[in-house]
């Protein structure tokens, strides 16, 4: 009695899986559920609050050992210098507060709040800060030149003051760009991307966020936040990845603080940008809508990878192996060629070999491979 020879399944090509954009990345893990960015924004935000928390307790211990005069809260005043590296801190650990919970709730790479890649682009990234440089250099040189309504004139702190403010805010402030740029145009866009398919849609809301983290001073102040958002968002989702918004809020937060630390008092004022006038807001939105221009410009010169593939679903029902991205059925007890190491089969089919096969190999069901066979079963001639 013969066995019936069973058929080898024909390999077929893999479907392409779905590309998402950058705002779309939270759903780009396996495990993604509805919920995941839901937790995962409200752990971040208790998880800084409680980071910011211990943050100030270490430095106000730190503060009273060292012998630094106390406000009438009992802070510590560190001084102007020191006091802005505080400010600067407390908003740079956003970071090791984020990614973790990108890992352990997103339950995806961290990287992929950076980019459609999972990591930084650097050299984009050092292309974008060269781009931004002169545009918004030329934009903060027009506002220094606008007249002072009055107010007195601004003092020169002098070179040793100054390179030593200038140097921590070398040190701090891409750090503590970068951070708002992770919160506002990666996590929450994402978050919001994970629900919503158009981009504008989702990047909408941080822009508004990130607004508004900034406290209300005037009307021109807000729209210049809001224009800044809804510029560096689109810049993001662009790009598929935040080098070009980190180099906008670097370049812009170091020639803001420059200025400010190059006066007498300057990084003592609690004005922020918030409560810019209408004036400094005209050269600015200038100088965003220049550098978002000379970004696509660039973009049109270089590749630059702006999607990420999705995870590919599971095909076929449970206990069915998958290869070459098509579902085969198990080997059964009751199979020919079970546990000898043949390949899986689709169900035999009544009727004997065709007689040019020849016998079966003992114990397999398997036709004699031809000459010039490989062990592989590919022919060799």
């Amino acid at each position: 009695m013969t066995h019936p020879q069973p058929l080898l399944l024909p390999p077929e090509q893999a479907q392409p899986s779905e590309q998402f954009p950058y705002h779309r990345l939270a759903r780009l893990s396996p495990r993604y559920r509805w919920w995941r960015p839901l937790l995962g924004t409200l752990v971040v935000a208790v998880t800084y609050v409680i980071t910011v928390v211990l943050l100030m307790l270490v430095l106000a211990a730190l503060g009273s050992g060292m012998g630094y005069p106390q406000d009438d809260d009992g802070w510590p005043e560190f001084g102007p210098v020191s006091g802005t590296a505080v400010d600067l801190l407390s908003i740079a650990v956003g970071i090791p507060v984020l990614l973790p919970i990108v890992r352990w709730i997103g339950r995806r790479p961290a990287g992929t709040v950076s980019s459609v890649t999972g990591r930084l682009r650097w050299r984009w990234l050092l292309l974008c800060v060269l781009t931004a440089v002169p545009i918004l250099g030329l934009a903060m040189g027009c506002t220094v030149l606008l007249p002072a309504d009055g107010e007195p004139e601004s003092q020169w702190v002098g070179w040793p003051a100054f390179g030593r403010a200038l140097a921590l805010l070398v040190v701090l402030v891409p750090v503590q760009a970068a951070a708002e740029e992770y919160v506002f145009r990666g996590w929450l866009t994402q978050t919001a991307g994970a629900f919503l398919r158009s981009p504008w849609a989702a990047l909408l809301p941080q822009a508004l966020l990130f607004a508004a983290a900034h406290g209300w001073g005037t009307p021109w102040g807000f729209a210049d936040l809001l224009v800044f958002g809804v510029a560096a968002g689109w810049l993001t989702w662009r790009t598929g990845g935040l080098e070009a918004s980190i180099a906008l809020h670097t370049v812009n937060n170091l020639l803001a603080f420059g200025v400010s630390a190059a006066v007498v008092g300057g990084l003592s004022s609690d004005e922020t940008a918030a409560d810019a006038g209408w004036q400094l807001v005209v050269f600015d939105v200038l100088s965003i809508a220049l550098y978002t221009a000379a970004v696509a410009w660039w973009l049109r010169r270089r590749r630059l990878d702006r999607t990420a593939p999705a995870p590919r679903p599971p095909a076929g029902g449970p206990g069915y192996p998958y290869g070459n991205g098509v579902a085969v059925p198990q080997p059964w007890a009751g199979q020919p060629g079970f546990g000898a190491g043949v390949p899986p089969t689709a169900p035999p089919t009544a009727g004997p070999p065709p007689p040019s096969a020849g016998p079966p190999a003992a114990g397999t069901g398997l036709p004699p491979a031809s000459a010039g066979a490989g062990e592989d079963g590919t022919d060799r001639t």
